[in-house]
């Protein structure tokens, strides 16, 4: 599996969330929504969420593996950091 795109949705200059992308897969597959989002440790990658009906969010898409997040996360902030 190979990220063959990332789109810079759009860019926050205020608050924590700095971003909201658009990751493709092999020139195959697509989420929307991922976030890039500043923590006490620096940014990282959220993956696109729902809430249920009891408040609590879960991920509608998120990567299984350790190799597939640090995949996922380099090539979003890459791209990051490319755009600002």
């Amino acid at each position: 599996m190979q990220v063959t795109d990332v789109k810079i949705r759009r860019i926050n200059q205020e608050g924590k969330m700095k971003a909201v992308v658009s990751v493709t897969f092999d020139h195959a597959f697509v989420i929307h929504d991922v976030k890039v989002v500043e923590g006490n440790s620096g940014l990282f990658v959220a993956m696109p969420s729902r809430r249920t009906t009891e408040g609590i969010y879960r991920d509608i898409a998120h990567p299984i593996s350790t190799e597939a997040r640090s995949l996922l996360q380099d090539a979003v902030l890459e791209a990051y950091q490319e755009a600002i």
